[in-house]
């Protein structure tokens, strides 16, 4: 009887997947609202892992198949949420019940106010959540579509392509690297969380200096 595919499991989506699964979970994750949990960070680490020669993981990938599939994925995601976000504005997070998703919303929100179009746009995709609702929040707010598409492809190639060679540098430089594997997916996910973690911290902090103030 086949296991069932566990969503948040980077080894088992790449496991039932392979490549191919990487295109459809960053699609979905930058470019639809219900893809706010899935695994990016995670993902592509763990994908540049098990593309190294030798390694007995769950799967045995292929580097350049990994990365032309990862940044399809990435790039094709963001410019659909950023296109579903001119259509239907901000009525697409309206419907949503999460809280995190719209914590996620606020943050991308004030990135763009703060940073401006370009560094926001490339900052978001090292941040989970943000850089799910920034392309659809970014679109709703009128960013400029050839700014847009400029810099999310900026973005989307140099996280893609820095997360997937970071883990293939990994595997290729320490021996039997993917006997660790839960474990170096685990800090790789905590990682990734950190910048979300300051985001809610800064912004916690500035509310309670304003309420002070006032």
């Amino acid at each position: 009887m086949p296991q069932a595919v566990n969503l948040l499991d980077a080894g088992s989506l790449l496991a039932t997947f392979g490549a191919l699964g990487i295109a459809v979970v960053l699609f979905a994750e930058t470019g639809l609202l219900v893809g706010f949990f899935l695994p990016g960070d995670s993902l592509l680490f763990t994908a540049g892992l098990l593309s190294v020669s030798g390694t007995h993981g769950p799967v045995q990938l292929s580097l350049p198949q990994v990365l032309v599939a990862a940044v399809a994925g990435a790039l094709l995601g963001a410019q659909t949420g950023y296109w579903l976000g001119r259509r239907g504005g901000r009525a697409l997070l309206a419907r949503s019940r999460s809280k995190r998703l719209h914590e996620g919303a606020d943050r991308a929100a004030e990135m763009l106010a703060r940073y401006g179009y370009a560094r926001a746009i490339v900052l978001a995709r090292f941040v989970p959540v943000v850089r799910t609702v920034l392309n659809p929040l970014a679109g709703a707010l009128d960013v400029p579509a050839r700014v847009f598409t400029l810099w999310q492809a900026v973005g989307g190639v140099v996280w893609t392509a820095g997360l997937v060679l970071a883990g293939y540098a990994l595997g290729s430089s320490v021996p039997n690297v993917d006997r660790y594997l839960l474990p170096i997916v685990a800090v790789v996910v905590v990682v990734s969380l950190i910048p979300l973690a300051a985001e809610l911290l800064r912004s916690r902090n500035r509310g309670t200096a304003e309420g002070d103030n006032n």
